[in-house]
């Protein structure tokens, strides 16, 4: 089983951590720092309260004064990389939300945000003061660097997971239009992936917008079709007519499998293990036809209640007559975003949205199947 995310915060990081922050200031107490890190509820602290923590050790041990506990953080920021260095963009949503602390704590963002990423820390600034803080991400748009230009989109995003909801642009997300536009044929696929996230998240809540949008932006940019097909992901999975037609699925999509199956590797299985789903069709008769197909599993819940979520397999222009067959192995692990309970899975084969083929999985608690299955 992959080690638990929460563990990129262990005693080694931490060690060296105070270190380095010692060796640019002196008056940095290390053990100070790590008592005030390792308190009793540590270990059973999921990743964001771990970093929460850290961020308040670092407030008590650094100067007092805000300016110069920024100073030596831009001492080491430099060669402080990756996931773990969250922790200084959070620092400055924890202590830089003061009003004449904005321009510094702009600065700090989006100079911590290029070894990280400052989407989480902006969220409260935007709760806080939405015009200005939309006014500061349109000149983040316009940044010579990809990470700060990414900001601008990430930063806003409605529904932006693991981060704070933002439920004024769930309601109306126009003021987040014109950083979309000014972003929509940016060079960086980073940038555009964000973008997209960003245009999925406004979907779920307002379709109608993403529509129109998709009408207008799709074939004046290959860099902007890139991201109205990834924007519009959600709303293709809800089988929306307007965006099926226009990107070019049949209006007609019951009747277009004349034959199907979906097979299981095993009628059963234990969560952490994985097994194999295989599956046969035929196309009807007639002209090419676009066709998206894809396997939605019925998850259980801890209610015992059912909740469906689809996975793609395939999204091609066949010939009519065509038989296709494919297979894809599930793994049933615990992520951190989806966790798996014991019972009866439906497995549903479909194409255009409408099922076509079903199997039933039996998940048993972990270690309650004997073997493996596919692992």
């Amino acid at each position: 089983m992959a080690e638990a995310l929460k563990n990129i915060y262990h005693s080694t990081f931490l060690s060296q951590l105070a270190a380095r922050l010692h060796s640019a200031w002196p008056g940095f107490d290390e053990q100070r720092f790590l008592r005030l890190v390792f308190v009793d509820s540590w270990e059973e602290s999921p990743l964001k309260t771990r970093m929460r923590i850290i961020t308040r050790a670092l407030g008590d041990c650094l100067p007092e004064r805000y300016p110069d506990a920024l100073e030596v953080l831009y001492k080491i920021d430099r060669d402080c990389t990756g996931l773990p260095f969250l922790i200084f963009p959070d620092f400055v949503e924890q202590f830089g939300r003061a009003p004449e602390h904005w321009e510094l704590s702009m600065t700090a963002l989006a100079r911590f945000t290029r070894g990280s990423s400052s989407e989480f820390a902006v969220r409260p600034f935007l709760l806080s003061a939405p015009e200005r803080m939309m006014r500061q991400m349109t000149i983040w748009a316009q940044d010579a660097d990809e990470h700060v230009r990414r900001l601008a989109s990430e930063g806003c995003r409605p529904r932006l997971p693991w981060g704070q909801a933002l439920p004024m642009f769930k309601q109306q997300p126009a003021p987040i239009l014109p950083i979309l536009e000014q972003l929509k044929q940016d060079e960086s696929l980073y940038v555009r992936k964000s973008v997209a996230n960003n245009l999925n998240d406004i979907a779920k809540d307002n379709p109608q917008v993403v529509r129109d949008i998709a009408h207008r932006w799709l074939g004046t940019h290959p860099h902007t079709d890139w991201i109205v097909r990834h924007g519009c992901r959600t709303l293709i999975r809800r089988d929306d007519p307007q965006i099926l037609a226009l990107f070019g699925y049949s209006s007609e999509q019951e009747g277009l499998v004349e034959q199907a199956k979906l097979e299981l590797s095993a009628p059963q299985a234990a969560i952490g293990e994985r097994i194999e789903l295989s599956y046969e069709l035929r196309v009807r008769a007639g002209g090419p036809v676009k066709i998206r197909i894809e396997y939605a599993i019925g998850f259980v819940k801890a209610n015992g209640r059912s909740s469906e979520k689809r996975f793609l397999l395939s999204d091609r222009t066949v010939a009519g007559g065509t038989r296709l067959s494919g297979s894809r192995r599930h793994n049933w692990a615990d992520l951190t975003t989806r966790k798996h309970y014991p019972g009866s899975h439906r497995i549903r084969l479909l194409v255009g949205g409408i099922g076509v083929a079903e199997a039933v999985l039996e998940l048993h608690a972990q270690g309650g199947v004997s073997g493996e299955q596919g692992r």
